[in-house]
């Protein structure tokens, strides 16, 4: 992390610390871990209608609380997991998204390969957006969540997906006088 008052990153990341130093480490870095990326895109699922920086601090118990996500754990999740997980206050306490995480798990399990899947929108290369406009959804992001809510998936609608395709690296969004750019 570049903690110099002087570095020029992106807005969002100039706000709180956390962000900051996910901004300078993490976001946009290309993914490549199968299980990363699903995490990620379930993360983001959890993160509809609330702020990243509530994700981000309590990442930790999530991790926990969904056993690493370790899809092949988490994808045998029952009724009395669903409502020890409803009962834990270190995470969104939404049975839905909590159901869609275990569906996910199930979902990911039948892709012989994720990163090869999710690569597979951008031909293996991330997408360099370097504008300075980072839009809320793209005609891409649009194809990738009706793909994936092909495929079983839920909380995955294109502005979820845009952000996590960020958050992985799949687009670059970092803004042209960033130091990540």
């Amino acid at each position: 992390m570049n903690s110099d008052a002087n570095v020029i990153r992106c807005e969002w990341g100039r706000t709180d610390p956390d962000l900051q130093h996910y901004h300078d480490t993490e976001w946009g870095v290309p993914m490549q871990d199968p299980r990363q990326l699903w995490e990620t895109l379930m993360l983001e699922g959890f993160q509809a209608g609330l702020s990243w920086t509530i994700i981000l601090k309590r990442r930790e118990a999530f991790r926990e609380a969904f056993v690493g996500f370790d899809p092949h754990k988490v994808a045998k999740f029952g009724e009395s997991d669903i409502e020890r997980l409803l009962a834990n206050a270190g995470i969104i306490r939404s049975r839905a998204k909590i159901e869609a995480t275990i569906l996910g798990a199930q979902r990911f399990l039948e892709i012989p390969d994720f990163a090869a899947f999710a690569w597979s929108f951008v031909d293996g290369q991330p997408i360099r957006n370097r504008t300075g406009v980072v839009p809320a959804k793209t005609p891409l992001s649009e194809a990738v969540s009706a793909e994936l809510k092909r495929k079983g998936f839920k909380f995955v609608g294109p502005v979820i997906v845009y952000a996590w395709m960020q958050a992985v690296g799949l687009v670059d969004d970092h803004a042209p006088d960033c130091f990540r750019a």
